[in-house]
C-alpha cells in the first residue's frame, strides 16, 4: 500500500516517541509521552499545578495557560510539518528538472558529435570529387576534339560524364554544407542546454538545503509535541479533576511506555535481521558487509524490480525519468551506505519519501528513497563509512510497496547505478 510524502523522525527518537495525545481518568493512564525536558519558565511544573489549586481564579487561569500551549504546540507541529512536506516536495521537483535537463543535454552532444562527424565526411567527399574534377580539368577536351576529329565519340562520352560529376559535385558540396549546418545547429543547442545546467544544479543545490532545515524544524516541533503534550494533558487533568495521584499514575505510564518502546524496538531489530538473513535465498543479492577494494557495497538485498530511464510511473502515472533503480527486499530491511561518506540531506524528499543523501567524495554522491517513517538512522553532517546500516526500507514517497530507491550522482545529475555500480565491482 503506498503512503504519501511525511517528514521521518531520527530512528533513536522516534523509537521512544509514542502517540501525543494522553487520556487520563483517576484510574488509568494511557499513551504517555517522554518526561518533559523544557525549561519551566516555558512550561508549568507540577508544583505550580498543584498551587494553582488554592484559588479558584489561579485554577481557572493555569487551564486557560495549558490549554493554549496544547493548542500551540500542536499548531507549531503542524504548519512545520506542512512546510517541510512542501520543502521535500520542491527539492524533489528540482532534482527532478535538472536530471532531465542534464539527460537532455547529453542526447544533444550526441547528436552534435554524431552531426560533426557525418558534416567531416561530407567535406572529406567533396574535397576528393573537387580534386577529381580538377585533374579532368586539366585536359582540354573541346581542344582534344577538334584537333583529332576521328576520337569523338570518346571525347563527347568523357563531355557527358564531366558534366554529370559537375552535377554529383553539386550535390554533394550541397549536402555537405547542409550537414555542416545540423552540426553547428546541434552543438549550439547542446551550448545553450549545457550552460542552463549551472543554474538548475544551483536551485536543486538549494531546494535540498532549504528542505534539511524544513525538516529540522519539523522534527524539532514533532518533539517539542511530544515531549511537552502528554504533561500537559495530565496536568490539565489534575486542575480539572479531583484525581490526587494523577503525577503517579504519569510517571508510572512514562515508564510503561518506555518498556512498550523498547520492545518495539527490539522486534524491529530482530525482524529487520531475519530479513538480511533471508536475502540472499530470496531477494537476488545481499547488502552491506566489508567494503570491496573499490570501496563500494550494495547499498540493500533485494532483486532490481524497476530500472533507470523514461518510463510510465507506477504512482503518478506519468511518463516520467526515473533516476535511479529500485531493489526489493523486505519491508524494515537494513539500507547500507554504498561508499563512506557524508550525509547532506536526511529527510522529507517529496515523492522520494524519507530520503537520505550521502557526498561520497569525488564529485560523486549516492541517495536512497522511500525509507520507513521512524527508519533514518543518520543525521545530516554525520559521516558514514562503507556497509555502515543507515536507514531501513519502507514505502513512503510516491511508492507502491517497501522498496529501496537507489540513485548515483556525478557531479550533481544522475547516472545509471547498474553500469556506475558494475564499473566498481557491484552487481546491483
Amino acid at each position: 500500500m503506498s503512503t504519501s510524502p511525511s517528514q521521518s523522525l531520527s530512528y533513536r527518537r522516534r523509537l521512544i516517541a509514542a502517540a501525543v495525545a494522553v487520556v487520563l481518568t483517576a484510574g488509568t493512564i494511557a499513551a504517555i509521552a517522554p518526561v518533559e525536558q523544557a525549561s519551566a519558565a516555558s512550561y508549568p511544573s507540577w508544583n505550580d499545578v498543584q498551587a494553582a489549586k488554592a484559588s479558584q481564579a489561579a485554577q481557572q487561569e493555569k487551564v486557560t495557560e495549558i490549554k493554549g500551549l496544547i493548542s500551540n504546540l500542536k499548531a507549531d507541529a503542524a504548519a512545520k510539518q506542512k512546510s517541510a512536506d512542501a520543502a521535500g516536495t520542491a527539492y524533489q521537483t528540482a532534482q527532478t528538472k535538472y536530471d532531465e535537463a542534464t539527460l537532455q543535454q547529453q542526447k544533444l552532444q550526441t547528436q552534435a558529435d554524431e552531426a560533426e562527424k557525418t558534416a567531416a565526411q561530407s567535406e572529406q567527399q567533396a574535397g576528393q570529387l573537387a580534386a577529381q574534377l580538377g585533374r579532368a580539368s586539366a585536359n582540354d577536351v573541346t581542344t582534344d576534339l577538334l584537333t583529332h576529329p576521328t576520337d569523338s565519340k570518346d571525347y563527347l562520352y568523357e563531355l557527358g560524364a564531366m558534366s554529370k560529376l559537375s552535377e554529383q559535385a553539386d550535390g554533394i558540396y550541397s549536402q555537405a554544407t547542409q550537414d555542416r549546418g545540423t552540426a553547428q545547429a546541434l552543438a549550439d543547442k547542446s551550448d545553450v542546454a549545457k550552460k542552463a545546467l549551472g543554474d538548475l544544479a544551483d536551485a536543486a543545490q538549494q531546494k535540498m538545503q532549504a528542505a534539511q532545515s524544513a525538516a529540522d524544524a519539523a522534527e524539532k516541533a514533532v518533539d517539542a509535541q511530544n515531549s511537552n503534550q502528554a504533561r500537559l494533558e495530565a496536568q490539565l487533568t489534575l486542575l480539572t479533576s479531583n484525581a490526587s495521584d494523577v503525577e503517579a499514575k504519569y510517571n508510572k505510564g512514562v515508564a510503561a511506555e518506555k518498556a512498550r518502546q523498547a520492545a518495539l524496538a527490539k522486534a524491529r531489530a530482530e525482524a529487520a535481521a531475519k530479513a538480511a538473513a533471508q536475502a540472499p535465498a530470496a531477494s537476488g543479492g545481499t547488502g552491506g558487509g566489508a567494503a570491496n577494494a573499490s570501496g563500494w557495497v550494495r547499498p540493500s538485498a533485494g532483486y532490481q524490480t524497476s530500472p533507470y530511464g523514461y518510463r510510465i510511473d507506477p504512482y503518478t502515472g506519468a511518463h516520467a525519468l526515473h533516476a535511479g533503480v529500485d531493489l526489493a527486499p523486505a519491508c524494515y530491511s537494513p539500507i547500507y551506505a554504498a561508499h563512506d561518506g557524508t550525509v547532506t540531506f536526511a529527510g522529507n524528499g517529496g515523492g522520494y519519501g524519507n530520503e537520505v543523501v550521502l557526498d561520497n567524495g569525488g564529485g560523486i554522491s549516492t541517495a536512497y528513497g522511500h525509507i520507513v517513517n521512524g527508519g533514518i538512522m543518520v543525521a545530516s553532517g554525520q559521516h558514514v563509512s562503507a556497509g555502515q546500516q543507515i536507514a531501513q526500507v519502507g514505502s513512503t514517497g510516491w511508492s507502491t510497496g517497501c522498496h529501496l530507491h537507489f540513485e548515483t550522482r556525478v557531479n550533481g545529475a544522475a547516472v545509471d547505478p547498474v553500469p556506475f555500480m558494475a564499473a566498481r565491482g557491484i552487481s546491483v
